[in-house]
């Protein structure tokens, strides 16, 4: 059977060249079974002629010329055949060959492709289509030649010469000159190596002149590559002597070997380099690099096992990723080998987020909702041991919920949940314990939930941070945070990498640190661990930098500007109440450290820091900006550095305590501030090469309405065991003006300026005393003032109007009462504080009952003394208007309590849930700091006091006008003297007494403001039984013929001012002012008392 296969080509000029070998009897492989006339198209093959020809056509050839080439197959070749196949085969093969052709054969051997065993091609640059005619039933046969690898050694050799420039240029006569004379050096060399196949420059490099050349060989044998370099140290001195010989240097074609083709942040990672597959000869020393630079990380540890070494990185972060080299020194050749890890080699580990502990009493078929979260593209789910449990996703966030039933409450129980992280090979898990407790509840917080003393809740920190929060239940009833590590991400990252940092990293890390704070800024503000972090990495880099310039210092100050703004305060309040955290005086101490290594000269300005580095010889006077300014004089230095930074607003992070600050008083586990101080300026940083130089400071003060012992100081960070405080030593107040404070000190360093924001201590006493006396005699003075109301009670409450102004002083007589009350309990419950170690946190239950019913008497008060100033007004200006006194009695009560108890509900309503309702320190009252809930006290006071005292003017104004030309008593001639007497009198009636608060709140530190407002608002009750009471002569008449009776037993006789029905305003007014011989208003009743009553004026 005969089978064939024809390939047409189509070219222009063709050579054909017919192969028609003759082939004995052959076994041939076959891989299939082809029938009779079948049609084969062939792979190229490769023919190889041993012998020179060369066969050349005429440039004019346009013929065609055949070549046939008749050769030999022998039987030994491996050809299996599965079906019967004829002793001969013809080849016919049909190239096209160009109109010159060169064809070389080197010998007598061919290789076949694994599609057939019948196809061959000339290894040419022809282009050859094989045309096969042959009676073998079935082809495929495999039969190959092996390459040999070829090794690429590089070499460098340093010649003492001088280098010039056209050596950069490989075109130029000089490089192609001096190679020409390096190159036969290097081939007597290096020829003589077994497996050498050729040697070339790669070029050469300034530094003298160092010549890089590389070596290519089929093997490397290390012991005669070694002895060629040495050799080659003596060949070249005919060129110029050798100042470093050659060293072989072998760069693998193959990567460093990873533990694990993905690698999660936290993990360990280890990269295995070798061994070589050759001979290096002993290793001396394996030398690995990241990025091109060595590596000196604690976390980066190396090994050696024999011919290879093994890298171990330790809590991998996602920086870690990039070109690992490793070198092994041999004692013939240094082995290279590297590899680059990208992020999809190394990648963020799933944070899983959930809350640790969760108390929750317990109550039948309550459910309890387990949240469990983890950032895209992770996914969550429950589980109870290893069951899986049903969960449900939370919409809009990357988290699951499982809902826990409680069914039964006869006893406590603690159950654990595990939230585990699906579809990773992994285990990337967090547990949630349950505890379900059958006892009281002692705290309760929207937030935090149910808890007993001692129970601890632990929060998640919210996406993009990792760590955790916990709050425990405390006494009296109050969760408190103990312990707090949520971070964001990538600040961990950032600090985990600044321990390996080094001075040639620092400018890139800045800039990383400065990105991420900017890109993170509204969680860092909120995070005092974050915010640590930051600190602890700025120390790291005042630590390892040698020399800073003005983009390092511009990235430093840009991150520092935004830890210290006004938005960061209440977590550095949290940070500076820790007395293992010490970040506030760290951060003063790196900011010194680096301005100490800045070079060159330049301003830098953020929102909140201005820095100026210059230089003076002599003297400096300079305003640094708008609040500080500067004076060196006489200091005799020429041409000297000096940098001084202004940070407008450190206040809210350093503490204010000084030299004389006694811990003792505080809480021993913080590290606190002095509420008693306050800094009043910026902060300003000064340094200079010599430190013993007189330097005048002045400052604008933050805080105006402060003038209370101001004292010049700098930050001594040596005092209270390195935890630092304000210190005066070597500086002097010079002068306080205009709001501006001078300060003269004897070295350099950083300064400010402490103020008092309270009384001192020897006057906070005196104001105690009078609060405590005045408040004892009030209320006595107040119990005598309703006995004696409620004795003359039916003789002068006859009519509507008297009846009234009698109403309103008992009410507030009661109001205050009982505010007073309150207020010793709140004292009591205050002082209560000292004899437990928080004794600066106020028990929250106790002390918001009592701040509620402080506030709502108060309140109280203010507005009855309004219902009596309304009164007042009413009957002075609308005299003949007519009101029922029961019309009048449910508008005063309404007004008195009803305003009061609406304005203190809402308060506490809207403050409570939030934990702002009361200060937290010190004394029970409404907060102000936090919510202003105080605000809901201040703003109804200050609005009756400024109403009442509209009153007085405008009775006063009504009363002179009528008193105008009338004869006077001779001890009242005179209208100042009037005016005077019944502000007096009407001044405790009305509160307008408590106008004196506003001058506390503005002046502050102001002892005489203090000292008045104490002594006549604690005795307000004295002055409205003297004022109110005992000052009306109605009531001195009755009281006075009512104790003779007593006495006697007998009777009293009717008052004839029983029978007076009315009084007018005026009458009112000059009853309180002590008057008689004044106009007064008065209603002729009828016989009905009835209200239709006409109104005249009567002369007493």
């Amino acid at each position: 059977m005969t089978s064939k296969s024809t390939t047409v080509p189509n070219f222009p000029t063709t050579t054909n060249i017919t192969i028609a070998p003759t082939i004995p009897t052959t076994n041939i492989t076959a891989a299939l079974t082809v029938p009779s006339t079948t049609n084969i198209k062939t792979a190229p093959t490769i023919i190889t002629i041993p012998t020179i020809t060369n066969i050349t056509t005429a440039p004019n050839f346009t013929t065609t010329t055949n070549i046939t080439i008749t050769y030999t197959i022998p039987t030994t070749a491996n050809i299996k055949t599965a079906t019967n196949v004829p002793t001969t085969t013809n080849f016919t093969i049909s190239p096209t060959i160009p109109t010159t052709t060169k064809i070389s054969t080197a010998s007598t051997m061919f290789s076949t492709t694994k599609e057939t065993a019948a196809a061959f091609t000339v290894f040419s640059t022809a282009k050859a289509v094989t045309t096969v005619t042959t009676t073998t039933t079935s082809t495929s046969t495999t039969s190959s030649t092996t390459a040999i690898p070829i090794k690429e050694v590089a070499l460098s050799v340093t010649l003492d010469m001088e280098y010039k420039p056209d050596y950069n240029n490989k075109d130029s006569i000089a490089y192609k000159d001096l190679e020409s004379r390096i190159i036969p050096i290097l081939q007597k060399q290096y020829g003589g190596i077994k497996g050498f196949i050729s040697v070339f420059v790669t070029r050469f490099r300034k530094g003298s002149v160092i010549i890089d050349f590389t070596v290519k060989t089929s093997q490397i044998d290390g012991t005669k590559m070694t002895e060629a370099n040495k050799n080659l140290t003596g060949a070249l001195r005919e060129i110029a002597p050798v100042i470093e010989s050659a060293v072989a240097q072998y760069y693998s074609p193959t990567n460093l070997v990873s533990s694990a083709a993905i690698t999660y942040t936290g993990q360990t990672m280890m990269l295995t380099c070798g061994p070589p597959d050759f001979n290096i000869g002993t290793i001396s020393q394996n030398v690995w690099k990241f990025k091109d630079l060595p590596i000196n990380s604690i976390r980066f540890k190396s090994s050696s096992d024999g011919n290879q070494s093994t890298l171990t990185v330790s809590n991998v972060i996602l920086s870690d990723a990039g070109l690992y080299t490793c070198i092994l020194m041999g004692e013939y050749v240094y082995f290279h080998q590297n590899k680059t890890l990208s992020q999809e080699n190394i990648r963020a580990a799933p944070v899983v987020q959930v809350k640790s502990e969760i108390p929750v009493k317990c109550q039948v078929n309550q459910i309890q909702s387990l949240e469990c979260c983890v950032q895209s593209p992770f996914t969550v789910k429950w589980y109870n041991s290893s069951v899986a449990l049903l969960s449900d996703s939370v919409g809009g966030k990357n988290c699951t919920k499982y809902n826990y039933k409680m069914e039964n409450c006869n006893t406590p129980t603690t159950k654990t949940f595990t939230c585990k992280v699906e579809n990773i090979s992994l285990i990337y898990e967090a547990k949630t314990k349950l505890t379900i407790f059958v006892e009281d509840v002692i705290c309760k917080n929207n937030k935090y939930g149910d808890g007993r003393i001692g129970d601890k809740v632990g929060i998640m920190c919210g996406e993009g941070l990792e760590g955790h929060t916990i709050v425990q239940c405390q006494e009296p009833g109050v969760w408190k945070l103990v312990e707090d590590t949520c971070i964001i991400t990538i600040i961990k990252e950032l600090l985990t990498q600044s321990k390996d940092l080094v001075n040639d990293e620092v400018k890139n890390f800045t800039g990383d640190l400065r990105t991420a704070v900017m890109e993170k800024q509204h969680q860092i503000s909120n995070s005092s661990s974050t915010i640590s972090a930051i600190v602890n990495m700025l120390t790291t880099i005042a630590t390892v930098s040698t020399e800073i310039n003005k983009v390092v210092m511009e990235n430093v100050l840009q991150t520092v500007d935004f830890i210290i703004s006004d938005g960061s305060k209440e977590t550095w309040i949290s940070l500076n109440s820790n007395l293992t955290n010490n970040s506030s005086s760290e951060l003063l101490g790196s900011m010194e450290t680096i301005s100490e290594k800045l070079n060159g000269t330049f301003d830098i300005a953020t929102q909140n820091i201005q820095l100026n580095r210059t230089m003076f010889s002599n003297y400096l006077n300079e305003e640094l900006n708008s609040t500080v300014s500067i004076n060196l004089e006489d200091t005799a230095l020429n041409n000297v550095f000096i940098t001084t930074l202004v940070f407008s607003t450190l206040y809210n992070v350093m503490p204010t305590r000084n030299s004389m600050f006694n811990f003792t008083y505080f809480n021993t586990s913080g590290n606190e501030t002095d509420n008693g101080n306050a800094i009043n300026a910026a902060v300003l940083l000064v340094k200079l090469d010599k430190t013993n130089v007189n330097v005048s400071l002045s400052y604008k003060k933050h805080n105006t309405s402060l003038s209370q012992s101001p004292q010049c100081v700098f930050w001594n960070f040596s005092l209270f065991d390195k935890l630092g405080a304000w210190d005066n030593e070597g500086c002097e107040f010079v002068s306080d003006i205009n709001g501006t404070v001078t300060c003269n000190c004897s070295h350099l360093t950083s300064f400010s300026i402490l103020m008092s924001t309270s009384i001192p201590p020897d006057k906070s006493l005196a104001l105690d005393i009078i609060t405590y006396i005045g408040v004892g005699i009030s209320l006595a003075s107040l119990v005598m003032c309703l006995v004696i109301e409620g004795i003359v009670w039916r003789a002068l409450t006859k009519n509507s109007t008297a009846f009234m102004r009698h109403v309103s002083i008992v009410n507030t007589a009661l109001s205050l009462l009982m505010a007073d009350i309150c207020f010793i309990v709140s004292a009591y419950v205050a002082n209560n504080l000292y004899d437990n170690p928080n004794r600066y946190k106020v028990p929250i239950a106790p002390c918001s009952a009592v701040t509620f019913f402080m506030h709502f008497f108060y309140l109280a008060l203010f507005f009855w003394m309004l219902v009596s100033g309304l009164l007042l007004l009413y009957r002075t200006v609308m005299v003949f208007s007519h009101m029922s006194k029961w019309i009048m009695l449910a508008l005063g009560f309404l007004l008195g309590y009803g305003c009061p108890l609406i304005i203190a509900v809402i308060t506490v309503a809207v403050t409570a849930p939030k934990g702002g309702y009361i200060k937290e320190d010190q004394a029970c009252w409404l907060n102000w700091s936090e919510t202003k809930a105080l605000l809901a006290m201040v703003i109804p006071a200050l609005t009756i006091v400024v109403i009442n005292i509209f009153i007085i003017i405008v009775v006063l104004f009504k009363m002179l006008r009528r008193r105008m030309g009338k004869t006077v008593q001779a001890d009242e001639n005179h209208t100042l003297v009037v005016i005077i007497r019944c502000v007096a009198i009407l001044t405790p009636l009305f509160g307008l007494t408590w106008s004196l608060g506003i001058g506390t709140m503005v002046s502050p530190t102001n002892d005489g403001i203090h000292i008045a407002f104490a002594f006549f608002n604690s005795l307000q009750g004295f002055f409205i039984l003297v004022f109110g009471t005992l000052f009306d002569s109605k009531i001195r008449s009755l009281i006075s013929r009512l104790v003779p009776t007593l006495n006697s037993g007998s009777k009293p006789t009717k008052s004839t001012t029983a029978g007076i029905s009315s009084f007018s305003g005026l009458k009112i007014f000059n009853r309180f002012c002590g008057k008689r011989h004044i106009y007064h208003v008065s209603r002729v009743a009828n016989s009905s008392n009835s209200s239709g009553a006409s109104e005249s004026f009567n002369k007493i």
